[in-house]
């Protein structure tokens, strides 16, 4: 039986800032040990950085259309496009650190504005993570409210709250319309001890992943828990969870597990009933940890998924076939490094007449790729639209 979680609010204005623009990067202030400790992700644990220069992984070079100047003070986690009514595109980051939205034209890479603040009221953040866009809609997760948030676009107005009763430790999320609302997998990356870093048991994994569903209500939007999932078998159970993507016309859900020590990769899972399939994607080719997921979903039901191996000094992208999951290839940018977060925009604009890939830059800048230079370099066929 459902569980319902639902939270009416009504729409509350955020006071919007305006920045300036591509200028110099910020320097990041001394971060206190205490601070530094509660800042890390419980993907970093390792001993050493795994470095791309030190690794065999096999991959073709894609010069960035752009990058972002770099402000690390945000600490950068996740982006997400959207097309604003005058047809411009936005790509709006979370920013950790600050505990906002970040919103940079998706065109060029200029800083246009920030969004939000640190705080627990409704239009507040606290550790904002993962991001999804569905038609006017922004869901955001915050890992430190234990909850996601919506805003309305383009006004960045809160429109609902939810998930706070339910989640322990939400890093990342997927979303998509569905049955006359939106449905949203949020990842619960829960851990065990005070340091928050030990892996539960097998038995505890069942739920690793909550599924809602949104519906809007007449004074908002109205979210009710439907389904806790996550395997607790050897072999499907993800013990480090963030990065989660579906693609419905494939009944596909694909998860990331970033347990090195497991062996990371993509799990599939079943995206209508949330049960491991048997199958895992990148096994063997992801050399570093397997972390955003995008896919590139074209009209004929062609397509690629982009998935992320997150070497500290550039990041390698893994390509996989939409329909078979079989390996195309992969590529690196010129810099773009310690990737986090990316998403797919396939829609053609003058800039981009073939869509952009967005991908995180060590958690202080987004690069932008254009597509035809991505599909040049490993021989990828052109997507139907």
């Amino acid at each position: 039986m459902a569980v319902a979680t639902t939270m009416r609010l009504g729409a509350l204005a955020l006071a919007v800032g305006l920045l300036g623009g591509c200028g110099k990067a910020v320097q990041a202030d001394a971060v206190p040990a205490a601070d530094a400790a509660a800042d890390r992700e419980p993907d970093e644990k390792g001993e050493k950085d795994p470095l791309l220069s030190e690794a065999r992984v096999p991959h073709v070079e894609v010069a960035e259309a752009f990058v972002t100047a770099s402000t690390p003070a945000d600490n950068l986690d996740s982006p997400a496009s959207w097309t604003a009514p005058d047809g411009k595109r936005w790509v709006i980051a979370t920013a950790k650190k600050s505990g906002g939205l970040v919103v940079f034209d998706g065109d060029d890479g200029e800083r246009l504005r920030t969004v939000g603040g640190k705080g627990a009221a409704p239009g507040q953040m606290d550790r904002p993570n993962g991001i999804a866009v569905v038609g006017d809609l922004a869901l955001v997760v915050e890992r430190d409210n234990h909850r996601v948030q919506a805003f309305s676009l383009p006004d960045f107005t809160s429109v609902a709250v939810f998930g706070a009763d339910d989640l322990k430790q939400p890093y990342g999320l997927w979303a998509h319309g569905k049955d006359g609302g939106i449905e949203v997998i949020v990842s619960d990356n829960y851990m065990l001890g005070a340091d928050q870093e030990t892996v539960p048991a097998l038995a505890e994994l069942g739920q690793r992943f909550r599924r809602y569903q949104l519906r809007p209500d007449g004074n908002g939007w109205a979210a009710t828990l439907v389904q806790a999932f996550g395997d607790t078998t050897e072999a499907g159970a993800i013990r480090i969870a963030e990065s989660v993507y579906g693609d419905a016309d494939n009944d596909r859900l694909l998860l990331a597990e970033e347990d090195v020590a497991t062996g990371t990769r993509l799990r599939e899972y079943g995206l209508a009933d949330g049960s491991y399939r048997g199958r895992d994607i990148g096994a063997g080719l992801y050399k570093a940890q397997a972390e955003g997921i995008a896919l590139l979903a074209c009209a004929d039901g062609s397509g690629y998924w982009i998935g992320t191996d997150q070497f500290k000094d550039r990041s390698v992208f893994h390509v996989f076939d939409r329909r078979t999951l079989a390996h195309v290839g992969a590529f690196a940018g010129k810099v773009t490094a310690n990737t986090d977060g990316v998403w797919m925009d396939a829609r053609g604009d003058a800039r981009f007449p073939q869509g952009v890939f967005y991908a995180l830059h060590d958690d202080q800048a987004v690069a932008a790729f254009d597509w035809r230079d991505v599909a040049r370099s490993l021989q990828l066929a052109e997507c139907a639209r």
